[in-house]
């Protein structure tokens, strides 16, 4: 893993969008795998910032995003079609004939799931997966005990990951419990994965993905077999990392080394 500590959450941000811009500007026609979040807000932003004033444009890419709640339709305001094209694919040039996400309002969300994978593998893989982590070190929505030779399927989710997503509904009731996620095989696919992380209350997950030990109980620590695995953080999302200082010897304050 590359791991780069950035001063602060907005510097981390800007860190990740660079990596983005960079694969978008070399390989127009480059295959996005998007996430969604809390944590994926700004970075939306930045970049969208960057279409309309600096040009970078995304005329030529696909996109294929991590994963959708079961049962809820592409237009409901909870559902990640919703917030794609509401933080994101409006506010760029995207051809929206070239953006994917599973279908979760789908009477066989199995085979929703298995055509969704082939969808995938038709578009030539993942160049590059952006990820965020969750505080029981999920990716997707592979949750803790996810087979870390997963592919796309449907997963019911913790109660922990229901109570982080109950802000965007009405009550813990009404949050969903089951969602089609790409899998944790198809993630490290990924020709290039990225990691943003921003807080304190992401410093555990972080610290077990990049230092503990590769297990299913910690689903990002898969991204330890990655071999382009890119880990951003701001320093309260790396303040449990053993090893911060040798990190930041490679990489000071996130930079790329002589060697990358």
């Amino acid at each position: 893993m590359k791991v780069l500590i950035l001063p602060d959450a907005q510097a981390a941000v800007a860190r990740a969008a660079d990596i983005i811009a960079d694969i978008v500007t070399k390989k127009p026609d480059a295959v996005l795998g998007l996430a969604t979040g809390g944590t994926m807000l700004p970075l939306y932003d930045v970049l969208a910032q960057r279409h309309r004033d600096s040009g970078l444009s995304f005329a030529q890419t696909a996109s294929f995003n991590l994963d959708e709640y079961i049962g809820l339709a592409p237009e409901h305001p909870c559902s990640y079609h919703y917030y794609m094209e509401d933080v994101f694919f409006r506010r760029v040039d995207i051809d929206p004939s070239r953006t994917h996400l599973p279908k979760g309002n789908t009477d066989d969300p199995h085979a929703a799931s298995e055509a969704y994978e082939a969808l995938i593998e038709e578009a030539g893989g993942i160049d590059l997966q952006l990820l965020g982590i969750g505080q029981n070190g999920h990716i997707g929505f592979n949750e803790p005990t996810a087979s870390l030779g997963s592919r796309t399927r449907v997963k019911t989710l913790t109660d922990s990951t229901r109570r982080a997503n109950q802000t965007y509904f009405a009550s813990f009731d009404e949050t969903p419990r089951y969602a089609i996620t790409t899998g944790v095989a198809t993630i490290l696919d990924s020709r290039k994965c990225l990691l943003l992380a921003t807080g304190a209350a992401k410093a555990e997950a972080v610290a077990k993905m990049i230092e503990g030990p590769l297990s299913a109980a910690c689903p990002a620590s898969a991204l330890q077999l990655h071999a382009r695995a890119t880990i951003v953080l701001d320093r309260d999302a790396a303040n449990a990392l053993a090893l911060m200082d040798y990190y930041e010897t490679v990489h000071p304050e996130g930079q790329p080394s002589a060697f990358d």
